[in-house]
């Protein structure tokens, strides 16, 4: 396997509050067996890890966040681990290390060096386990080997120890809402974005006076127009500047009034703002960083970016490429249909295509960035291989970019 045919993805963890916590750092070849195969070749997975911290900047994209690394016994016993951020680094123990006392004395080892240890795909208790649960402080409980009655039982047994409980592959609310009744700490899942269709359901003022402003943007009106609707929404307007003094945006001066905002950010970057601003509370009252508005702001950004890439000095394509990204997600955050959405706002035919259908630069463009965050290194090989002039250090690249600036949304200068 060539180290560099690996893919670096992400899936969000969330705490009880439904707040962005952490993310599971993937490692996924595009061969047909769609794994990192660290047992067979633990040097180029061990070097992409590495290589992963020390040029792509993962540590800086992970932010306030910590990141999760699946290990198996090769890895947890290899010098390299320790190259690693241990206080942004989660090590996950895969269930098919053995329990031996070499692997004890190596986690307790681990452990002295600051980093947390997890047990990954936790689905029944051995008691040639126990010694482990006695170091381990996060379990991963993977919800689909279990029934609800297996589930209830596990839960049981592992609350005899002092752990963080953590319900992986959550693919429902129900679910979640389950595991909360549970117990569980963490819930591991892209659930919070599973669209829940609701027939009839007409767009909130808020979110109407923001479908307004982006079509008036887009429009090129006068600042006065568009400063008057945010006058009548003072959610938005507390919102826009937040988003507006976070470090995501790049302003160096403290931003202090509607009109201040219009004009340091310039049209192009008050679309992006805007765009973002449908992801957050239109009261104004909660943090602006949610998992939801993370999800958009990667997707958006990651398509901006590989578009300046892929074809340099291109302006509109990049603006084009957000908004597919900011877009996709919108049947989520307002629970309806996206052509009901696409009625209110004019979108460019290639953007209409890409959402729709996931056809077009833009639509593979969009069909990649979702199969990165499912964790699907087969189909990410062979979308790139429909991007000329992409490779796979290209698209990992722009990802750590997008992670690192979506990660610096909300986060005041």
């Amino acid at each position: 396997m060539n180290s560099k045919e690996i893919f670096i993805g992400r899936q969000p963890i969330l705490d009880r509050s439904q707040q962005l916590v952490a993310y599971e750092l993937l490692f996924r070849s595009g061969s047909e067996h769609n794994c990192a195969d660290i047992q067979d070749n633990l040097g180029a997975t061990a070097s992409v890890i590495n290589h992963a911290f020390a040029e792509l900047g993962i540590e800086q994209a992970l932010g306030p966040y910590k990141g999760f690394i699946n290990c198996d016994e090769s890895l947890l016993l290899s010098d390299m681990i320790e190259i690693l951020p241990a206080d942004k680094i989660v090590l996950e123990v895969m269930e098919s290390v053995e329990v031996t006392p070499m692997i004890i004395e190596r986690c307790t080892e681990l452990k002295a060096h600051g980093f947390t240890l997890a047990l990954d795909d936790f689905v029944h208790l051995e008691d040639k386990g126990h010694p482990l649960l006695d170091l381990i402080e996060i379990v991963k409980v993977d919800l689909l080997t279990l029934n609800r009655d297996q589930l209830g039982a596990v839960t049981s047994a592992l609350q005899s120890w002092p752990l963080t409980l953590l319900a992986e592959k959550v693919e429902s609310r129900e679910q979640a809402e389950h595991c909360h009744q549970l117990g569980y700490h963490l819930f591991q899942g892209y659930y919070f974005a599973k669209p829940a269709i609701i027939a009839g359901k007409k767009l909130c003022q808020s979110q109407l006076a923001l479908m307004r402003l982006l079509g008036l943007v887009l429009e090129d009106v006068e600042t006065p127009m568009i400063e008057n609707i945010f006058k009548q929404e003072p959610g938005l307007a507390v919102n826009l500047l937040r988003l507006t003094n976070s470090v995501a945006t790049g302003v160096r001066v403290r931003v202090t009034s509607l009109r201040h905002a219009i004009t340091v950010l310039g049209r192009r970057q008050l679309l992006r703002w805007l765009q973002l601003l449908l992801f957050t509370n239109p009261a104004g009252d909660s943090q602006v960083a949610n998992p939801l508005l993370q999800l958009a702001a990667t997707r958006g950004r990651f398509l901006e970016l590989l578009a300046g890439k892929l074809v340099p000095g291109a302006g509109e394509l990049e603006d084009r490429a957000f908004m597919t990204g900011i877009m996709s997600l919108m049947p989520v955050l307002m629970n309806v249909p996206l052509e009901e959405i696409l009625k209110g706002i004019q979108v460019s035919a290639d953007v209409q295509e890409a959402l729709e259908h996931r056809s077009g630069q833009l639509g593979i463009m969009l069909h990649l960035t979702e199969a990165l965050e499912a964790d699907d290194g087969e189909i990410c090989h062979l979308l790139t291989a429909q991007l000329p002039g992409a490779d796979h250090m290209m698209v990992n690249t722009c990802l750590t970019q997008a992670l690192a600036w979506a990660g610096n949304i909300g986060r005041e200068q």
